[in-house]
């Protein structure tokens, strides 16, 4: 199994949405970066964990953990014209963007803010924590994600 970190704003699509969901399960769709994209597509597997991070919002930060329940395969959105995520050359017999699908695991019982991670020594060289990384798909060390998973608030 491998840890990942998928970013998403709450405004947008949120842990809770998620939560909402029927059967707690969503297509995580829209990714239009090449790098985030050929991880959905060759790296992330059914069974793989991640942690669902809320960007773009005040405070930034990691609120649960969903399981991967699909491994990558074409983002259907991507030939919808009338989708935000349509791409005109991107065909289903030639898909150029890829997506996976995510089931809700837990919620945190606080965020945990990239203000508290960052302030955090054993997370060296945790990409989110990388200067300039924009990326909304990543991979995360298992000792990252064991000592990040330690940092959750007790209910």
């Amino acid at each position: 199994m491998n840890y990942w970190l998928l970013k998403s704003e709450p405004s947008t699509f949120g842990i809770d949405d998620l939560k909402a969901r029927p059967k707690k399960t969503e297509p995580w769709d829209g990714v239009r970066n090449y790098q985030a994209r050929n991880m959905l597509r060759d790296e992330i597997k059914k069974g793989d964990l991640a942690f669902f991070y809320h960007s773009n919002c005040k405070p930034p930060g990691i609120v649960g953990v969903v399981e991967v329940v699909k491994s990558g395969y074409p983002d259907h959105t991507a030939f919808d014209p009338d989708s935000a995520y349509f791409d005109a050359k991107s065909q289903p017999q030639n898909p150029r963007w890829f997506m996976v699908d995510v089931k809700f695991v837990k919620k945190f019982p606080e965020i945990i803010s990239l203000d508290i991670l960052k302030k955090q020594p054993e997370l060296e060289g945790f990409p989110l924590l990388r200067k300039g990384n924009r990326l909304s798909v990543m991979p995360v060390a298992a000792e990252h994600w064991n000592f990040v998973q330690g940092l959750v608030k007790k209910d």
